[in-house]
């Protein structure tokens, strides 16, 4: 005979890395939060957005997500594996609440960085998950974000429940792939309709490109954030 005496949930923290490049003069401006795809890294993705971080002057800060992706192989080391941002079954309240959870960590690394650095307006950058995840940052928490850089992903215009007024002070740009077989386009240009229609400062960039982030996106950003007011590199 056996009998369960008690149950229940306890929450288990682990360490996440993330580094914040300052490049420019040393004068207030922008902070850029990065988000990597799935199965990225921290290293990986500050990697691939180099061009943009030499590019422009801002605060740079590149969070790793908080799910490590086990490697099947065994060759790498844990600080090596794949991340993702959030846990998704197919359910959507799992999803949101995932969401949310992250967006509250990702807050919290913001809140504690403020304080030491002059930022003059924030923008957030992500791609493909990171992207899923930035959307949802940048609309649940709108006061604090002015720009919104959304690449391979669907901004989910749902969460906003008809709040649109929320984000007329935002600018936002997705960039999406002609060829990207593993989001579909013709998603995202429904939601940036949806934006437009709604007088949002939004726009949707389509290039000649698959899913992986290729320099043609990274020189997409620059071009749009030069527009936008932020700095080149001297």
């Amino acid at each position: 005979m056996s009998e369960v005496l008690i149950s229940g949930k306890h929450s288990f923290k682990t360490e996440v890395p993330y580094k914040i490049i300052e490049t420019g003069r040393k004068e207030p401006k922008p902070l850029i939060l990065y988000l990597h795809g799935f199965n990225q890294n921290i290293g990986r993705f500050e990697n691939d957005c180099s061009r943009l971080t030499k590019s422009v002057a801002a605060y740079h800060l590149f969070i790793q997500g908080p799910y490590p992706i086990y490697d099947r192989s065994r060759s790498k080391n844990v600080s090596e594996w794949g991340r993702a941002w959030y846990l998704y079954d197919g359910n959507r309240s799992q999803f949101i609440k995932s969401l949310e959870i992250t967006s509250q960590f990702l807050q919290d690394i913001v809140d504690q960085l403020l304080p030491h650095i002059q930022v003059t307006r924030m923008g957030v950058t992500g791609y493909s998950m990171g992207g899923y995840l930035a959307g949802y940052f940048a609309f649940t928490r709108w006061k604090h974000v002015n720009d919104l850089i959304a690449i391979g992903c669907r901004l989910k215009t749902e969460i906003l429940n008809e709040k649109w007024d929320h984000l007329k002070h935002m600018h936002i740009l997705a960039i999406h792939g002609k060829g990207d077989t593993s989001v579909s386009a013709e998603n995202q240009l429904k939601e940036i309709d949806y934006l437009k229609n709604h007088d949002i400062d939004a726009e949707l960039k389509m290039l000649d490109e698959g899913h992986r982030l290729s320099d043609s996106y990274i020189e997409e950003v620059i071009v749009w954030l030069n527009q936008k007011g932020y700095k080149k590199i001297d």
